[in-house]
């Protein structure tokens, strides 16, 4: 979905030719799978990070056009909302000090880009989802001017025939209606690629979406939507509902929701394409020239267009990417559950934390995922979301027991293990998976220090959310992990 579209209106042929042409780059990338013609697995890390554009007092400022003109940087794009913009990290080596040295460019690209925001009377925030944002910034009217993000909005209403109903249940409720996908812009988050082999990639979804639940209750950092308490991880439900195709009466019957955790562990990256093609009619049916069989004949590698684009308008929690670079075909594993910030360093502690485990678990003798139900992993999300590093998560050996006491007595070791197989300079993943360790015996994650300060400071809440936020910022600047801050 990164790429751009044209502002354009859909035909019944359009679909009918799209859908043909989805199912040819079906049975074209199956034949790519079985004559194994892909890059094999490289220990690269690539991130893509979002973040909000706040004003001087803390409040959402619709400037990203502005502040992107300012930055002039190609890894920087537009997201769905004015107020939101995205880095690109270049995937990178993780042996030897890469991840300290990831941590330092990632740094330096973002103190730059605030540089530039500061010019446009903007500041960037790396947060799950800005505690100040309110109802009314969110419209159709504050969705980037980019056509792709219009045409998408379109598409889903048309496929709902209705608003979006937002309801969250949590320390307090929400329930509002939308008539756009704007309250999408809300969500920001951290993005983990990582590349593996066809044989592989099976066994590092199944993994991923093991620990999916983990990762968000010791990363949580989204306590607030529209000055509501509602859970520690709200992005996660607000993602789901938000993009939403379906009508109240399509879900009764069962019918699949674009947000997806999925329903079973899989045996080949194909069930997953193939789930995408035969569950989901298409959002965005733009058909390129290119025929992908006739160019896998001429011996060249086909990007497959349409199955690329339909993908992308399926949410998964960890989606699989199919891309050519170089004139190389390989497969990622696209790891989507974890918010922004709150700083630079716990971006990088959660990515090696993740790292190290799936350095670990896929290659495992006997796997985590024949050892547990894929309810049980779903749940261990629902949990992790709500209830943040207070969750109490399953794990086959332990039973159901608190997210801080599985991560520290079984994953914290296994991700160490992982790190090592890395080849990461030992000091460099001490000092990372120590802040992971740390929030875990503090119990302060970004979204307890969020709640413990908004608390603090009482009286009105969203002065108190201002409040929070700005010196949220400040502290974001220090590079000190979250669960070193003080209330």
């Amino acid at each position: 979905m990164g790429r751009d579209v044209p502002v354009v209106v859909f035909s019944r042929e359009d679909r009918r030719k799209y859908r043909e042409k989805v199912r040819r780059c079906l049975d074209v990338f199956a034949q790519l799978l079985r004559e194994s013609r892909f890059e094999l697995e490289r220990p690269l890390a690539g991130l893509e990070i979002e973040l909000n554009i706040v004003d001087a007092d803390g409040e959402a400022a619709m400037r990203n056009a502005e502040v992107l003109a300012a930055i002039e940087q190609p890894d920087w794009a537009t997201e769905l909302g004015q107020f939101n913009i995205e880095i690109n990290v270049e995937p990178q080596e993780l042996t030897g000090d890469g991840a300290l040295r990831l941590e330092n460019d990632v740094r330096a690209r973002l103190n730059h880009a605030e540089s530039r925001a500061r010019s446009q009377g903007g500041h960037l925030v790396l947060i799950g989802i800005l505690p100040t944002l309110r109802e009314q910034d969110i419209g159709e009217g504050t969705l980037s001017a980019n056509p792709r993000y219009r045409l998408l909005n379109e598409q889903i209403f048309a496929a709902r025939g209705e608003d979006l109903h937002l309801c969250i249940e949590g320390v307090e409720r929400l329930e509002t209606h939308a008539d756009s996908v704007a309250p999408e812009a809300a969500c920001t988050s951290v993005q983990l690629h990582l590349q593996v082999s066809p044989e592989a990639f099976a066994a590092h979804w199944n993994a991923a979406q093991a620990i999916a639940g983990v990762q968000v209750a010791v990363a949580a950092n989204s306590p607030y939507l529209f000055g509501k308490e509602l859970h520690r991880e709200t992005r996660i439900a607000l993602f789901e509902q938000a993009t939403d195709t379906r009508p109240a009466e399509l879900k009764a019957q069962g019918v699949r929701p674009r947000v997806w955790f999925g329903e079973r562990w899989i045996t080949s990256v194909f069930d997953l394409f193939e789930e995408n093609v035969s569950y989901y009619p298409a959002l965005l049916p733009l058909c390129e020239d290119d025929d992908p069989r006739a160019e896998l004949e001429r011996g060249r590698v086909p990007h497959l267009h349409e199955l690329t684009l339909h993908n992308g308008t399926i949410y998964r929690w960890n989606r699989p990417v199919y891309a050519v670079v170089g004139g190389m075909p390989h497969l990622r594993v696209e790891n989507r559950v974890l918010p922004a910030g709150p700083t630079v360093a716990d971006i990088a502690a959660n990515a090696a934390f993740y790292y190290g485990l799936m350095r670990v678990l896929p290659h495992a003798e006997r796997p985590i995922w024949s050892q547990m139900s894929f309810q049980a992993a779903e749940d261990n999300l629902s949990a992790a979301a709500r209830h943040g590093i207070d969750a109490r998560l399953y794990w086959p050996g332990l039973g159901e027991v608190p997210a801080a006491e599985l991560i520290l007595r079984r994953l914290l070791p296994m991700a160490h293990e992982g790190l090592t197989e890395w080849g990461v300079d030992q000091a460099v993943a001490d000092r990372l998976l120590a802040i992971i360790e740390g929030r875990c015996l503090t119990g302060r994650t970004g979204a307890t220090w969020q709640v413990e300060r908004v608390s603090a400071q009482g009286g009105d809440r969203h002065e108190a959310l201002r409040a929070m936020t700005l010196e949220y910022i400040e502290r974001m600047h220090t590079n000190e992990p979250v669960h070193q801050w003080e209330v």
